[in-house]
Formats: structure tokens, C-alpha cells, sequence
């Protein structure tokens, strides 16, 4: 695939704090699929991304057909009562029509079949009772009843699975439904998850005075999985430039992206962005954001670098605003803006100007609570979460009862 520029990620000559939509906008328009594709079987293709447009190979229905078992003929009929004289025939589904029906007579039809010439309305069996070779009925039964037309669903030619759509259950049933049986779909996007800083012990290890136990890298790992990547462990790295640098470089050529948790400030010990600073390609984005403000982005040896927050609050609230969309476009999908929805509060909040702030919360009883810490040290409160309630840029209060907009974890795809 081609490279990425080194200066994707650059900002606007002046900006300092970049509001959420305008980095959101930047990301959007200067990333691309980092991936190559590779063909598949239907059945093997769940939760793989199309990397181009799928044609329905036929129609679905092909033939005209009866959504019922029961009896077909021509034409509706009124009101009061009906005989008709009952062929001696069956259709079967599967079976190819080879007689007409002729006009004024019935024939025993099963859900599936193709209509025979002659038939185009169908009459449920349980309505209708049949004695010495006769249908009896009461109408009125419409035209064109309980039969589904050639193509209803999906004409031939259709686009039946655009490029860029991640594909479901339902996507793989659709697919099969329509002929295909191989579809043109992206390699999965391997992103790389690396924790830094001398502070951290892995779980379960022994921790001294003053140091704290690695959450960002499991939490992450997890969530690049429920976004449908593939998460690469890099493991751990203490504050050390040299062993950060030879880390990076093993992940080049194994990993498409790479995400970053701690070392992506300015300070003495931020290797992560001093790495990307020598390669020319940092770029340091202080974006309005709360819980978050800076990220850390570059390139390195080509392959895109998310320097996260080393906070775990403000490393997943980054990672799913910033890290899910830009991940799908690197890995050939869509971009995906994260689906919310009006909820009545349960809380108040009074909220300052400035920044675009992210709560979270959950649903009860229709209507959305707040964690009641706000502070981005509280891990307690991702786990108590289903999700964040975004307030805007602007200065605003909430009171009980005034709508806000809630983000379901799903909203954001994972």
C-alpha cells in the first residue's frame, strides 16, 4: 500500500487547542486503508471489512414464488363463497413449474415454490376446505395474496454489500442468498499496544512504594478486539529511549498501527513523543477535550503512532473518540461517528466553556445517571459505566429530566 505522509497528522499553523470536531474532521480527511485484501469464503468472511463493492449475482426471489402453504389460481376473488376444481398436482419448493395452470382451477402449492403459469394469488390452507376434488372458500381474497414477486428483496446487479461495510451474520446470509460465494474483503488490521513508563508492574507481580499495576494494556488490547482488529501485545517498556526505539522497531512489518499509552507529553521522560519528534513526523494535538487534552501522533518507519493519555480514563475516552474512527479508515472501513441518543438526565451538571467533555454513565429507568466522580484517576467508574454522556463545546447546566446525549459502548463499535 502506499505510504502515509509524513505530515498527515499536521495541525493548522496557529492552533493551539483544537475543539473535537475539527481534529475529528482532520483525521477523517488525511488517513486511509493501510491494509491490502484478500478473498474469501462467504461463510469465513464475519466481522471482515469489503474491500469492494459486492453485486448480487441473481435475483432473491429468482422466480415468483409463495410466501404460504395452500392452494394457487388466477386472480382475486370477492366476496361470499368460491369452488374451484383442484388439479391432481403438487408444487413442491425447489420444483421447476412444468404445467399451466389453467385459468378457473387450483393447484396445491408449498411455501417456497415457484408460481406455475396460470397462478399469481395463493389462499392459505387452513382457509380453505377441500372435498371430491374441489377448493372451497369464502372470499374476499385480493389479488396477487400471499406470493412474493421475482426480485422484491434484491434485483440482479444490486450492491449488496458496499466497500467499506464491516460484515454481519445477517450480511453472510444476504450474500449466500444472492449467489455469492467469495467475496473481495480487507487482511485485518493489526494494531500494536504498548505501555510505557518505569511506574508500571504487570498484574499479579509484586509492586514497591510508588509504583502502580499496568490497566491501559489489557484495557486496550480488549477494546481493539470488540472494535473487530487485531490486537498485537508489545508489552511493556520502562523509561528508557533506546529500548522504546528497538521496541518500535521490532513492531515494524508485524503491526499496521500502533497505540501508546504514557511517554506522549513534553516532558524529560516522554519518550514516545521525543522518538516521533526525530523522525520529523510528531505532532502534538492539545485537543478541548475532558477527560484527555494531549495526543501524541506520528509515523513510525511509516506505520501510524497514537500516543495516549497514561491515565486510563482519559486513554479509553481517546482511544473511542479518536482511536475507533481512525482505525476503521486505516483498516479499509468506513469512518463510523459514534451513534447516540437522547436521554433524560438523572444528574445535574454545571459545565464551563471550552472544552467537549465526556461523562460517564449508564441507563436506569430511562433516563441516563453520571458517575459521581468526574476525576480521570477513577477506573472504577469505566467499569460502573455503559457508556458516556457528551456534553458540547459551550458553557451549559443540566438539571434532572433535560435531555442529553447518551453513547451506548456499542455506539462507538465496540
Amino acid at each position: 500500500m502506499p505510504p502515509l505522509r509524513n505530515d498527515c497528522f499536521a495541525l493548522p499553523p496557529g492552533v493551539h487547542w483544537t475543539p473535537v470536531d475539527e481534529a475529528l474532521d482532520m483525521l477523517r480527511s488525511r488517513l486511509r486503508a493501510v491494509v491490502g485484501q484478500e478473498d474469501v469464503a462467504v461463510p469465513d468472511a464475519l466481522g471482515r471489512i469489503v474491500a469492494r463493492d459486492v453485486m448480487a449475482t441473481r435475483a432473491h426471489p429468482p422466480l415468483a414464488n409463495t410466501a404460504v402453504d395452500g392452494y394457487g389460481f388466477a386472480g382475486g376473488r370477492g366476496d361470499g363463497p368460491h369452488e374451484l376444481p383442484l388439479l391432481d398436482a403438487d408444487m413442491p419448493a425447489g420444483a421447476v413449474p412444468d404445467q399451466s395452470v389453467p385459468a378457473g382451477t387450483a393447484v396445491r402449492i408449498l411455501t417456497g415454490a415457484a408460481l406455475p403459469p396460470g397462478v399469481d394469488t395463493v389462499i392459505l390452507q387452513e382457509d380453505v376446505t377441500v372435498e371430491a376434488g374441489q377448493v372451497r372458500f369464502e372470499g374476499p381474497l385480493k389479488q396477487g395474496a400471499n406470493t412474493r414477486a421475482a426480485g422484491e428483496d434484491v434485483v440482479a446487479g444490486a450492491v449488496v454489500a458496499p466497500a467499506g461495510r464491516r460484515l454481519t451474520p445477517a450480511d453472510l446470509a444476504l450474500l449466500s442468498a444472492v449467489g455469492v460465494g467469495r467475496v473481495a474483503v480487507r487482511h485485518s488490521l493489526r494494531v500494536g499496544v504498548l505501555s510505557t513508563g518505569d511506574e508500571l508492574v504487570q498484574p499479579g507481580a509484586e509492586a514497591r512504594p510508588g509504583q502502580i499495576f499496568d490497566a491501559n494494556r489489557p484495557m486496550l488490547r480488549a477494546l481493539i478486539a470488540q472494535l473487530g482488529h487485531v490486537a498485537v501485545d508489545l508489552g511493556h517498556v520502562c523509561d528508557d529511549r533506546a529500548a522504546l526505539a528497538a521496541v518500535l522497531d521490532r513492531a515494524v512489518g508485524e503491526v499496521d498501527a500502533i497505540l501508546t499509552s504514557g511517554g506522549a507529553s513534553a516532558g524529560d521522560h516522554d519518550h514516545v513523543s521525543a522518538l516521533l519528534n526525530d523522525t520529523g513526523t510528531m505532532q502534538m494535538w492539545r485537543v478541548a477535550i475532558k477527560p484527555g487534552r494531549p495526543l501524541a501522533l506520528g509515523l513510525w518507519q511509516g506505520v501510524p503512532v497514537f500516543g495516549l493519555p497514561g491515565n486510563p480514563v482519559a486513554a479509553m475516552v481517546c482511544t473511542l473518540i479518536f482511536g475507533a474512527p481512525a482505525l476503521s479508515v486505516l483498516a479499509g472501513a468506513a469512518w463510523r461517528a459514534p451513534q447516540g441518543f437522547a436521554v433524560p438526565a438523572a444528574f445535574t451538571k454545571r459545565k464551563k466553556a471550552g472544552r467537549r467533555e465526556y461523562l460517564r454513565a449508564r441507563i436506569r429507568d430511562g433516563r441516563v445517571e453520571a458517575f459521581a466522580s468526574e476525576g480521570s484517576g477513577r477506573i472504577s467508574g469505566l467499569s460502573w459505566a455503559e457508556g458516556l454522556v457528551e456534553l458540547p463545546d459551550a458553557a451549559g447546566e443540566v438539571s434532572v429530566g433535560d435531555l442529553v446525549r447518551f453513547i451506548p459502548w456499542g455506539g462507538f463499535g465496540a
